[in-house]
């Protein structure tokens, strides 16, 4: 008696967890937007928008991770900050560059200059 009863509570929690949990869709991964599969495991394309005025992010790998963007055919994750385009090969990469952000646009705008 006392198994069914702690099978029931198990499947009762497992229940109340999975209809509680907010839904999460492949876009809400950290790892969304991957188009090398080496900083982040290849997981789905995620784009977002660049502000049409900003300064056009001229160079062809990502400044975070190296890889080359649109490698494998899918589109940069894409933003725009202070002003300026960046081009990520990966929405995982964002993380890095939040850390860190002018390391990364020193790359950005020497690629501008060339």
């Amino acid at each position: 008696m006392k198994k069914s009863t702690l099978h029931i509570a198990l499947l009762a929690s497992a229940v109340a967890v999975l209809t509680l949990a907010p839904k999460l869709t492949a876009a809400d991964s950290p790892m969304a937007g991957c188009t090398m599969g080496g900083c982040c495991g290849g997981a789905a394309e995620v784009t977002t928008v660049a502000d049409t005025k900003a300064t056009p992010d001229l160079l062809t790998t990502c400044p975070v991770s190296g890889d080359k963007l649109g490698a494998d055919g899918m589109k940069p994750f894409t933003f725009t900050y202070k002003g300026q385009e960046v081009k990520l090969c990966c929405k995982s990469c964002k993380k890095d560059f939040d850390k860190n952000p002018e390391k990364y646009m020193k790359l950005i705008r020497a690629a501008d200059k060339k």
